[in-house]
């Protein structure tokens, strides 16, 4: 596959770290096919109907049995892509399964995404096969694949979940009655997984990861989170994001613990999942957090099975997490991570530093602080962010000269962060976060982090907006409390109040209904900062 950065000096470093296990998936989902085969495997939950589908290790397999003889009927085979636009559910664990059996490289695609990102993904990844829902949350996203179909020449098949005649996921692709077979015809170091980022810059590349770089940090995550066989995960974040990919689909197979997922998001269901299912876990972003901890009465709920919520994509607000855990009962765990990488670095069970950083680095992955010249900065200081590491992937699909890594494999993540002399890392934002007034850098995260504890404050967003004399000003983009109000004064008020100085205070507050979120937690700050960009004078 054109753009992969894997060769013999890489494997002989990961043979001596220790950390890649060498196994793929399906090595783990056949262990558990053997040992407890009428167990749960998935609980699939569908908000349009409010219908549960349970499947055990034995029926997912017979489904992932007929999956595979399907698309390999289809003529695809070893190193082919075959893409999914699939929300939460049972269907993509199956697809993804079945891709690994016959040595495919699965490629999922967000839900939201429309015919602009569809159109280029499905033909930059040269996609044999498409399958979608026929509609989901009211959208025709089987139209949409046929007329990617009739526009790209190597996708030869479309399949339709609730499709009709030879478009039909169930009748049309999955051959009735095949036998269960075991192993895979993918090997550990061959590309599993192909995965565009989405996010904040508007940019998107296709990521491309090993079985080995997957599974060998999730491992150490795992023992970290001192994880074990009594758990039941919960996956509210999209399984096509790393985050629900890597720390619910694989987790859960690599452990062989039940997985329940939910395919819209809605806090009431998810407090009714976590309580009917006697859920443990779950890794979800920061605005998952914030609903479930605000929401009324949780704390009268059954939830005492709820231990852990491991959340990522953004800094969390030190006044959500000592919300959450006082209203959940249950620790949180921030980590950093990025679809490159996955969480490269947790606080611990402890809950050491949880306020105020973003973890410290899991074994088998490095992270440094550096200055423009790439050389270390002392403790303290912000600097760019580089990774090093097992879980590093292996390439951009067709883009190598995007593949940022040194000589020394150092990986420039993109993000500005700060390291103390535990080794705990704080992130600081994105590159093109950074705000230059007068000369010297605005800590927007420390910023924010100050402006959630405005009681009408909801959500926030400081980015910069140009100024000719200053050079660059700080904005503020909040979202509120229902039924509350907020000045430019009132907020500059609080900041005083807390310590942070003059030169750091937004000057410029904008209210809007809507923050510009992606699916998976992150704020999309290239929105905020266009928007910015059309603003004069401060104004309150």
């Amino acid at each position: 596959m054109e753009g992969v950065f894997l060769n013999e000096s890489r494997l002989e470093l990961e043979r001596a770290r220790g950390i890649w296990p060498d196994r793929v998936i399906t090595d783990y989902f056949d262990r558990w096919l053997a040992e407890k085969p009428d167990d749960t495997a998935i609980v699939s939950f569908r908000e349009e109907d409010a219908s549960a589908t349970r499947l055990t290790w034995r029926q997912l397999a017979e489904q992932v049995a007929g999956i595979a003889r399907g698309l390999a009927a289809c003529g695809v085979g070893h190193g082919d892509v075959v893409s999914f636009q699939l929300p939460n559910c049972w269907q993509f664990v199956a697809i993804h399964l079945a891709c690994t059996r016959i040595g495919a490289v699965s490629n999922p695609l967000m839900p939201i995404f429309r015919s602009r990102e569809m159109s280029f993904m499905v033909g930059h990844a040269e996609s044999k096969v498409l399958i979608v829902p026929t509609r989901f949350r009211g959208f025709d996203h089987g139209a949409l694949a046929l007329e990617l179909q009739r526009d790209c020449p190597t996708l030869k098949h479309v399949f339709m979940i609730g499709g009709a005649g030879g478009h039909s996921f169930e009748n049309a692709l999955i051959v009735a009655g095949a036998a269960i077979e075991t192993g895979a015809r993918l090997a550990p170091n061959d590309v599993t997984q192909l995965l565009f980022t989405s996010g904040t810059t508007g940019e998107s590349k296709g990521v491309l990861h090993t079985s080995n770089t997957l599974i060998g940090i999730i491992l150490q995550f795992i023992k970290r989170m001192e994880l074990g066989a009594g758990e039941v995960v919960f996956m509210p974040s999209p399984l096509a994001h790393q985050a629900g990919f890597a720390y619910g689909l694989t987790l859960s197979v690599i452990l062989g613990l039940p997985n329940v997922l939910l395919d819209v998001w809605s806090a009431a269901r998810a407090v009714d999942l976590i309580e009917a299912h006697g859920a443990t876990m779950t890794f979800a972003a920061t605005p998952f957090l914030a609903d479930l901890a605000n929401f009324p009465d949780v704390e009268r709920r059954s939830l005492d099975s709820f231990r852990l919520f491991v959340t990522s994509g953004a800094p969390i607000p030190p006044v959500l997490v000592e919300l959450a855990q006082e209203k959940l009962h249950a620790k949180v765990v921030a980590s950093w991570g990025m679809t490159e990488c996955c969480s490269a670095s947790t606080t611990h069970l402890s809950c050491h530093k949880v306020l105020e950083s973003d973890g410290v680095a899991v074994p088998g992955a490095e992270l440094m602080i550096t200055d423009d010249e790439g050389r270390e900065l002392p403790r303290g200081q912000p600097g760019a962010l580089k990774f090093r590491g097992s879980s590093l992937f292996v390439g951009y699909l067709k883009r190598p000269q995007l593949y940022a890594v040194d000589e020394r494999g150092w990986f420039n993540t993109g993000d500005i962060a700060r390291m103390d002399e535990e080794g705990y890392l704080r992130i600081c934002g994105r590159e093109k976060d950074i705000i230059i007034r007068g000369g010297e850098n605005i800590p927007v995260v420390e910023v924010e982090s100050a402006m959630y504890r405005i009681p009408q404050v909801a959500e926030v967003a400081i980015v910069a907006m140009p100024d000719p004399r200053m050079q660059e000003r700080a904005c503020a983009f909040v979202t509120l409390r229902p039924g509350r109000r907020l000045t430019l004064a009132e907020m500059q008020s609080h900041l005083a109040a807390e310590g942070v100085s003059k030169h750091f205070w937004p000057e410029r507050l904008e209210v809007i209904e809507k923050m510009p979120w992606t699916p998976t937690g992150k704020i999309q700050k290239f929105v905020l900062r266009e928007i910015a960009k059309g603003f004069g004078a401060p104004a309150g």
